[in-house]
């Protein structure tokens, strides 16, 4: 992951910020939906180049999508920080969840 930011030329901060994101984004697929697939696009649309990173589960989904993106709600036991932590260090976050069903997490960090 890291090894992508930087063939893609970003700064050593835009690297940690989309590391740090995916990570986060990482943990909650593994402890809150069992575990999943993580897919990684490179993108460049003839101005700026960007990583696109998608991490999909099949967990019980997210009942409540606007309380899971308030900072310090937790469905478990942890901070309640990483949707929205993630959110604010990426340049695109997109959630789509059906309870049941389970949720795909899209970030994308832009150069």
């Amino acid at each position: 992951m890291r090894k992508l930011v930087q063939q893609l030329g970003f700064s050593l901060v835009d690297q940690t910020k989309m590391v740090t994101a995916a990570s986060e984004i990482a943990r909650n697929t593994l402890i809150y939906g069992g575990g999943g697939d993580m897919r990684w696009q490179l993108l460049d649309d003839g101005i700026r180049k960007g990583l696109r990173l998608s991490f999909e589960d099949r967990g019980p989904g997210i009942p409540d999508i606007g309380l899971a993106m308030t900072d310090g709600w937790t469905s478990g036991h942890g901070l309640g920080k990483g949707l929205t932590g993630s959110k604010r260090l990426v340049n695109e976050f997109e959630l789509q969840t059906a309870v049941g069903q389970g949720t795909t997490v899209t970030i994308t960090r832009w150069k």
